[in-house]
């Protein structure tokens, strides 16, 4: 069975990982797999909203404000 993706977990990851991009004690050798994984959380929580988007829109919510 499939992980289910937990949007508010990925925020927060993301939110780690500019700290540590932000932070001189960070090694430049770690920053590319900070950058990469950034990359990979953006996208799923992108594809994330769409599906919720999707699923409003589905819903008749593109008519409402």
């Amino acid at each position: 069975m499939e992980d289910q993706f937990d949007y508010t977990k990925a925020v927060a990851e993301l939110d780690e990982i500019a700290r540590k991009v932000e932070d001189p004690a960070t090694a430049l050798d770690e920053l590319d797999t900070l950058v990469v994984r950034s990359r990979e959380l953006a996208t799923a929580c992108r594809n994330y909203l769409r599906g919720v988007q999707e699923r409003i829109d589905a819903l008749g919510g593109e008519d409402q404000p």
